[in-house]
């Protein structure tokens, strides 16, 4: 029977510090993310979107609930199994880039497939290719630092999309970039999420981008307030 959603939440708290200083971020979040299309997740600064992707990503843990990922209930897997299992199949590009200082943009744009145990030649032309569909074709050598905020975006873009992951975590992915270079990157999303056991997750802000949502959830104070089909 095909798969439904490609990520399920169920109860799903967080808690940050102990005892007296205990902080709930996220309240028994329930939320199922379609498979096969792109889903935005918006809401006010400060409302837990980033904790709760990261939760759905293995970067986080969930104090309480369970999250399953195609099939696979994440929470429940050993560190080491959710490393692996999020090398394998998801893609995350980060707000702030988190490129490595030491390599250069492509070396950075390969790094997904290198974790696979692909060759680093091989890693280095497959990044390449999809650098010069971001438009660095004459940036693929320089170092981050070299690099302005937009173009150290569309490595990390590249990063995370370089192993055609099926599930791709997209937070604020367009904020540095122009308008006609946010779109490709979601046209690029787009063709992620449209195969039939693949979704996008995007965290944005960005209403230049809106009608490139399939569904849009919508957080306030810990919560998944709401949750509809996209009619823009």
């Amino acid at each position: 029977m095909p798969m439904e959603f490609a990520v399920e939440c169920k109860g799903v708290i967080k808690d940050f510090g102990t005892g007296s200083v205990r902080q709930r971020v996220l309240h028994g979040i329930d939320w199922q993310v379609p498979i096969g299309a792109t889903t935005f997740l918006v809401g006010p600064s400060g409302c837990g979107k980033t904790t709760l992707i990261s939760i759905i990503a293995g970067l986080l843990s969930a104090t309480e609930g369970y999250v399953r990922i195609l099939d696979q209930e994440i929470t429940k897997m050993r560190r080491s199994r959710v490393v692996r299992f999020r090398a394998d199949h998801l893609g995350y590009i980060f707000q702030q880039f988190n490129l490595l200082p030491s390599l250069t943009a492509v070396e950075n744009a390969a790094v997904s497939l290198v974790v696979q145990g692909v060759t680093l030649a091989t890693a280095k032309r497959q990044a390449s290719v999809l650098l010069d569909r971001l438009g660095m074709e004459s940036n693929k050598l320089k170092y981050p630092n070299q690099l302005s905020g937009g173009q150290q975006q569309r490595v990390a873009i590249a990063r995370a999309l370089v192993h055609n992951p099926k599930i791709v975590i997209s937070d604020e992915p367009t904020a540095s970039l122009d308008a006609e270079t946010g779109h490709e990157v979601m046209e690029l999303l787009g063709q992620v999420a449209s195969g039939a056991d693949r979704a996008v997750i995007v965290v944005t802000h960005d209403n230049r981008i809106f009608p490139f949502a399939d569904y849009i959830a919508t957080m306030s104070d810990g919560r998944i307030e709401s949750f509809r089909k996209n009619s823009a």
